[in-house]
């Protein structure tokens, strides 16, 4: 190894996303994860296909695309009368078009995907930050529990409450968006006489905040089912609760019965509080940067969140190509921050206002985006 030592707070997607990408440019990278192992735990998300394409060029793609689904067309229908309002071929066509397939997947099996691109050796689980401080000499991070580590650089990946942009920036907490979402798996068996069960397909409600969204999982064997209303206030101690099923059919009961069956079809549910936070003006200071939620948290409106930290991940590792000095990584640092924050700002905006393709629009500008391609801003 001939470049710099890099610690990265966060084992999620788009921790080990940047992992892989700066282990790749011959940077020594090492991962701090607060939980015990990859677990299968999360959410099940959308990987349109921009961010196929940056797993792609990660070594993932081929995993990533055993494990998913390949939902065939991208589908939005009027919630009471069912009326189609857009449609975009996706599998075959997506590939054709983007370089990459849309795939529906469980956030663990891309975790798992990404993980084997990684060293094993370079992962430290159960290690929570407590502490950042940095210097002219690096970046020194202390762990609760009382474990030590020194960096030329580090990253802030570490998600929506991250303790590295604490550190940077001072604590301040994501707002409530009066959103509240519903989360559910059902064989694809008991939901086979929807129409076209098989697609990506969002039920567009009475108002912005109602929706209800259904796609295919583990090879089309599952579907997941994503809903969501809005709630004043949220009280649960957790951000994620067991959710009501009654309770959930009765907040799409005027629905189209196409989407009535989808609910019918659910035997649990995960309720969550939406929280988000507004752009982030700056994202680095001195030799630590963030990406992700850390820095861009968003709705989930245009199923972006993951697939913009992946994003991050793989310009971060470009930014940082080649660079073996501490003045040369300062200089990257800025340098990625400059070629992703208007895109997520842009994203992010989007997101909460949930307009996106709910009629027939182009989206080229989000599916057409290539992370390894893209032109850097100039030093």
């Amino acid at each position: 190894m001939t470049g710099l030592n890099i610690g990265i707070v966060g084992g999620g997607v788009g921790g080990l996303s940047a992992a892989i990408a700066l282990h790749q440019r011959g940077h020594m990278v090492t991962v701090f994860e607060q939980a015990k192992d990859f677990a299968r735990v999360g959410a099940d998300i959308n990987l349109t296909p921009n961010v196929v394409r940056a797993i792609d060029g990660l070594g993932a793609g081929p995993a990533v695309r055993r494990m998913g689904a390949k939902p065939t067309f991208r589908i939005s229908r009027d919630w009471d009368t069912g009326l189609e309002t857009s449609r975009l071929p996706m599998g075959d066509e997506a590939e054709r078009r983007y370089g990459a397939p849309q795939v529906t997947i469980h956030r663990a099996d891309v975790i798992t995907a990404l993980a084997e691109q990684f060293p094993l050796s370079q992962m430290r689980f159960d290690h929570r930050l407590e502490r950042l401080t940095q210097d002219a000499q690096g970046v020194h991070l202390q762990f609760v529990g009382g474990a030590q580590a020194h960096f030329d650089v580090v990253v802030g990946a570490d998600g929506i409450h991250s303790r590295v942009r604490a550190a940077l920036f001072g604590e301040e907490y994501p707002r409530f968006t009066g959103v509240v979402s519903f989360r559910s798996v059902v064989p694809t068996q008991r939901v086979r006489h929807v129409p076209e069960i098989e697609a990506f397909t969002k039920w567009w409600g009475p108002n912005p905040q109602s929706q209800i969204v259904t796609f295919p999982l583990s090879q089309g064997r599952e579907t997941f089912v994503f809903a969501t209303t809005g709630q004043e206030s949220w009280t649960e101690e957790s951000w994620t609760s067991p959710g009501d099923v009654a309770e959930l059919r009765a907040f799409y009961q005027d629905f189209h019965p196409d989407a009535r069956a989808l609910l019918e079809a659910c035997d649990t549910t995960l309720k969550s509080a939406l929280y988000e936070r507004d752009p982030l003006p700056q994202w680095s200071m001195q030799a630590v940067t963030l990406l992700g939620d850390a820095c861009h948290p968003m709705l989930p409106f245009m199923a972006q969140g993951a697939g913009m930290a992946i994003e991050d991940g793989v310009v971060l590792g470009r930014c940082l190509a080649g660079v073996s000095t501490r003045a040369g990584a300062l200089q990257a640092l800025q340098v990625y921050a400059q070629a992703r924050q208007e895109r997520t700002a842009k994203i992010q905006i989007a997101s909460r206002g949930n307009q996106w393709l709910k009629t027939q629009g182009n989206a080229d500008w989000v599916y057409g985006y290539d992370a390894w391609g893209v032109a850097l801003p100039p030093i």
